[in-house]
């Protein structure tokens, strides 16, 4: 027999259960802590600060590295864009290769550089993002802004040329364990031409993604 309206039992607004708050508290806790994590381990904005990886990065964009399959073992790859603790030298007024400890700057007179093969023993604490040219046991040299790598001419259509000799390398050796990284604008960037090869331990990830501006979202 269906029931009338005057019989049904009255309705209650929903009960908070007493625990709820605390639940919302650790429900947020953990969402902060998984953030975190993934922010540590797996995948963390950086910010472009210098046109160095010009015509590919401009200025105040920001991009998302992957540090997690770096952190489980996955080697840099050719051609990767690299978020990377650079050698101590690079933070010198004038860069500082390795090969030379703390004495005279790599420099030939005309300003030319020398071949620069090994890096300071010890890292900088700043960051710098360039790109992958040489691999370990690779032949490197830098002809007018470009990467000869092992005596051919690579491919570089994102590279911006550089026609000053002060851009150029004699070629070195890329050290067993150790990576060649350029900046893709030749003529206006700190890399290792300047400082060395930047060893695995130094490298913190790769560039997955950009997504600020809107205009720039994508793959870099």
């Amino acid at each position: 027999m269906p029931i009338s309206p005057r019989s049904a039992p009255p309705t209650r607004g929903l009960r908070r259960r007493p625990g709820s708050k605390l639940e919302l508290v650790l429900l947020v806790a953990a969402a902060l802590f998984f953030a975190l994590a993934i922010q540590a381990f797996a995948v963390k904005p950086y910010l472009i600060p210098s046109k160095s990886m010009l015509p590919t990065l401009k200025v105040g964009q920001r991009v998302l590295v992957d540090r997690f399959t770096h952190t489980i073992g996955s080697d840099p790859k050719l051609g990767e864009i690299t978020v990377f603790h650079p050698p101590l030298g690079a933070d010198a007024d004038r860069a500082q290769c390795g090969a030379r400890g703390e004495g005279p700057s790599y420099f030939h007179g005309d300003g030319v550089a020398r071949s620069c093969s090994v890096p300071t023993p010890t890292h900088a604490e700043r960051t710098f993002i360039k790109r992958v040219v040489g691999m370990p046991g690779d032949r490197i040299a830098i002809r007018d802004g470009h990467v000869v790598r092992n005596g051919r001419p690579a491919s570089e259509p994102y590279a911006a040329s550089c026609d000053d000799p002060a851009c150029d390398l004699d070629e070195i050796v890329v050290p067993r364990g150790s990576y060649f990284l350029m900046g893709d604008n030749r003529g206006d960037s700190n890399d290792s031409r300047f400082w060395g090869p930047v060893p695995r331990a130094w490298i913190i990830g790769h560039a997955v993604a950009t997504y600020w501006p809107p205009s720039r979202i994508g793959v870099p």
